[in-house]
């Protein structure tokens, strides 16, 4: 569900400082998904694995999103969390490019965003990006799928949002959700299918990316006023933790950011490591009840962006 189009919008708010530590309070805002764009190589890898398919709900499905967008994804679903990986020309423009990468942090509560929003403007964004994505079923008719906000549009590589799924995407049947839980449920466990439970993957529960120090700084606010606990790291990174999620940024230069490594639990201990190279990408399965997915240098020199 990457939101593409929301990155390019101009006349928005310029990058945002990192300020501070820790973060703005009670935790609004989860680990959700998030996307890298790998080498074509990598990802039809990645595609047609066979073993993918049986350790994860695992799909690949081209959406359409606001204005007709399109996007080509292959999807590795957990309980609450989940995985997003492209090919390089997958994405348009030049989210589509090797080595971009986006995070999705959403709101458990109804209302969570605009406290989110609220708290943003506390710490000195005085104008987030709103932005309302929309998803397309196959009949031409967009239904409202989940309200989005950035700190700004300027970016280079790598852009992170917070997110709130709407009640109208809950409502259609097509969405395939469950019922809410509690009053104002908008949750990722309410969201995502529970086939889960007949695959070995069960949840993200660690992302790390290399990402510009510009890309950074815009990512850190949001992070904060999400309620997550930041703190930096040696070499000028920094981890974000909370709701049983640990994400690391480390800082490197535009032609070595990207997504770096993904921590996955398991729904069950396995008693042996397994290693499965994927083409230039290693999943390492157990001892236990963890996975680890690293992803090798996806290249020297960039594309050119697409226009």
């Amino acid at each position: 569900m990457i939101t593409i189009v929301v990155l390019a919008l101009a006349g928005a708010v310029q990058g945002t400082a990192y300020a501070g530590q820790g973060g703005s309070g009670r935790q609004l805002l989860f680990h959700n998904h998030a996307y890298g764009v790998l080498d074509r190589e990598t990802a039809d890898a990645i595609e047609h694995s066979a073993y993918l398919r049986d350790f994860a709900n695992f799909q690949v499905r081209t959406t359409t999103g606001v204005d007709g967008q399109t996007w080509t994804g292959r999807y590795l679903m957990g309980r609450e969390t989940y995985v997003e990986l492209f090919g390089v020309g997958d994405v348009p423009g030049k989210d589509g490019t090797l080595g971009a990468a986006g995070l999705g942090v959403s709101a458990e509560r109804k209302g969570g965003l605009e406290q989110v929003i609220a708290r943003l403007r506390e710490e000195g964004v005085p104008d987030p990006v709103r932005f309302r994505q929309t998803r397309d079923f196959g009949d031409g008719v967009p239904v409202p799928w989940f309200d989005a906000v950035f700190t700004t549009g300027e970016y280079d590589l790598f852009g992170a949002w917070g997110m709130e799924y709407l009640p109208e995407y809950f409502a259609d049947p097509r969405s395939n959700t469950e019922p809410a839980a509690y009053p104002g449920d908008v949750g990722r466990e309410r969201y995502l299918p529970d086939a889960y439970r007949e695959h070995l993957m069960r949840d993200v529960t660690g992302i790390r990316l290399a990402v510009t120090a510009r890309d950074l700084a815009n990512t850190v606010p949001l992070l904060e006023a999400g309620g997550f606990r930041v703190r930096s790291v040696e070499g000028g990174g920094v981890v974000a933790e909370g709701g049983g999620t640990a994400l690391r940024f480390d800082v490197a230069p535009l032609d070595r950011v990207g997504l770096k490594r993904i921590d996955l639990s398991l729904n069950r201990a396995v008693p042996h490591r397994h290693v499965e190279r994927i083409g230039h990408s290693g999943l390492v399965v157990g001892p236990g009840p963890r996975a680890v997915w690293t992803f090798g240098e996806q290249g020297q020199r960039r594309p050119a962006p697409r226009q």
